[in-house]
């Protein structure tokens, strides 16, 4: 694609990797192909071609951004399966998060627009602030009928059932391993995912501590700062980045670290890419070591000696998140990991479209996502699974918000398989204990 910026405006970092990004574009239309929203919508730009046009032509311009150009650029979902698709390489990811902090700075949203996203900027990254959150929209759900925003009418019915309590799991610590030392690891404890499904991290340190890793939750390290880059918040986002960074360097440089490891797919993606986001930061050679050493947890298994496991006689539908398969380029890695712990594993059709979670996506865009769940359920319950596994809070949260099969995370399977508890929601709710073991 020829692009005509001027040599002023490539003085600015974002708009020079917006350029290189542009000029890789052939316009060939393979990504209209694999885009969720293009295929709901059938609108060219609510594909990743249209959008980039639309790109283009607003940083070229200087232009303040316009309404429709905000529009569209608001409904892309950053699955990023137009990066798994596209034969020129064309980094998709860099320039839409580079539009999205273009029209944060010069875009005038509606008023309600900007309190919406002010509170969620304000309340997910924070755990006990959303836990607060979860239980107030237990308390307004029934009166969900009557409020006429669907995206506050979303987050009403985003509470789960049940709010688990605080893991101390959670708390900075370091766990022993149970077998022959193999790795040091630091866990990315996350945000929301604190709030919403303490299952996860719980299972992750039995099962990574009894193949021979220990594990240190570090001081200081926290949300990973992705909810708020998608929305073009740079500055608040590389704030609780900038926390993770020096948290997890003081470990490298003290006892040292093997790896990062991250069990929730979307933060996976984006700490992997803090390299980038301050490359032109006093902090870039720290964020670049910090992103060479993350790992998907699924990496990090890959690595050690998982047992093999008998036929457990369970049929294990996989749900690839967008944030793994797309952002990660990780696509086999979690099935090979179930198959080898005894697991009969299928995947549901075009497991490459998203589920229209995508962070705070099925907050903002209710409508859409909504019908991206649908169609992920539907494909989901055809193969005729005992229970869904996926790698991502926000894909259990949303998927499992449609179905009544039980769904958990990868790492709780491979936990249960090696030794561990039953996972907590394939147990019936009656017989669930309220205490969530602390590991010692």
């Amino acid at each position: 694609m020829q692009t005509n910026f001027t040599e002023d405006q490539l003085k600015d970092p974002g708009t020079a990797r917006a350029n290189e990004i542009l000029r890789a574009c052939v316009h060939c239309g393979f990504c209209t192909a694999t885009c969720p929203t293009y295929q709901v919508l059938g609108d060219e730009l609510d594909s990743p071609r249209g959008r980039i046009y639309l790109i283009k032509d607003m940083l070229e311009n200087n232009r303040v951004p316009d309404e429709k150009t905000v529009k569209h650029i608001d409904r892309c979902l950053s699955c990023l399966a137009c990066m798994t698709t596209c034969p020129s390489g064309v980094h998709y990811m860099h320039l839409v998060d580079h539009a999205r902090d273009y029209i944060e700075k010069h875009y005038d949203r509606p008023w309600h627009d900007r309190a919406l996203r002010w509170v969620l900027a304000r309340i997910l990254p924070y755990p006990m602030r959303f836990r607060v959150a979860l239980l107030l929209a237990k308390i307004g759900r029934p009166f969900a009928p009557l409020i006429p925003d669907a995206r506050l009418r979303a987050m009403l019915a985003m509470a789960p059932k049940h709010i688990p309590p605080v893991s101390r799991n959670d708390d900075p610590q370091s766990f022993a391993p149970r077998a022959e030392r193999k790795m040091r690891v630091a866990l990315m404890t996350g945000c929301a995912q604190k709030a919403l499904n303490t299952d996860i991290n719980d299972a992750t340190i039995r099962l990574l501590t009894r193949l021979g890793c220990e594990v240190v939750v570090a001081e200081g390290a926290g949300c990973c700062g992705a909810l708020t880059h998608h929305m073009g918040k740079t500055r608040e986002s590389h704030a609780t980045a900038t926390k993770n960074i020096r948290a997890w360097t003081r470990e490298m440089d003290g006892q040292g670290l093997d790896a990062i490891v991250i069990n929730t797919s979307g933060c996976g993606t984006t700490v992997k890419d803090y390299g980038h986001m301050f490359r032109n930061e006093p902090l870039a050679d720290d964020a670049a070591r910090v992103s060479a050493i993350a790992m998907d947890v699924s990496e990090v298994l890959m690595k050690l000696d998982l047992p093999e496991g008998g036929d457990r006689g369970l049929t294990v539908a996989y749900h690839a998140a967008c944030s793994l398969q797309h952002g990660q380029q990780i696509k086999t890695f979690p099935k090979d990991l179930l198959k080898r712990a005894g697991f009969a594993v299928v995947e549901p059709a075009d497991s490459h479209l998203c589920c229209g979670s995508a962070g705070t996506y099925n907050l903002m865009q209710p409508e859409i996502s909504a019908k991206l769940k649908d169609r992920k359920i539907r494909t989901i319950e055809a193969r005729n699974p005992d229970v869904i596994a996926a790698g991502n809070i926000g894909c259990m949260m949303q998927i499992g918000s449609g179905t009544e099969l039980p769904i958990v995370h990868t790492v709780e399977l491979l936990d249960w398989a090696t030794g561990g508890p039953v996972p907590p929601a394939m147990l019936d709710p009656a017989k669930r204990s309220p205490e969530i073991p602390v590991l010692r």
